[in-house]
């Protein structure tokens, strides 16, 4: 799946949870809502690393939950990306290419 189609579905998904939350609450959460959400992922997602590395006790299968938790984190990234209107594809080439020729320069400075 293409990067374009896994934003079209985390957008779809985002949808979902957009109709939960205005029957639910009457609302739907704004952006900066959206983003403490991706916030409390992270948190989550560090303490699956932690667990993967023997740092910290978690019931259940360790890696499952870990890749549960990458893919909730990449939907976040996907939807917020959207939301702010950022072509992620192109921002994604460009800020590779820019940590590409800043490690290429470090590496040369170090000889």
């Amino acid at each position: 799946m293409e990067l374009a189609q896994l934003s079209d579905r985390a957008m779809q998904i985002r949808e979902c949870f957009a109709r939960y939350e205005q029957r639910r609450v009457g609302r739907t959460w704004t952006r900066e809502e959206i983003a403490q959400g991706f916030v409390v992922d992270v948190g989550d997602l560090m303490k699956l690393v932690m667990a993967k590395a023997g740092a910290r006790r978690v019931e259940g299968d360790v890696d499952a939950k870990l890749a549960h938790e990458l893919s909730d984190c990449l939907w976040s990234v996907l939807v917020l990306a959207k939301l702010y209107g950022f072509d992620l594809e192109k921002e994604f080439l460009h800020t590779m290419a820019e940590l590409e020729r800043g490690t290429a320069a470090k590496t040369e400075q170090d000889y």
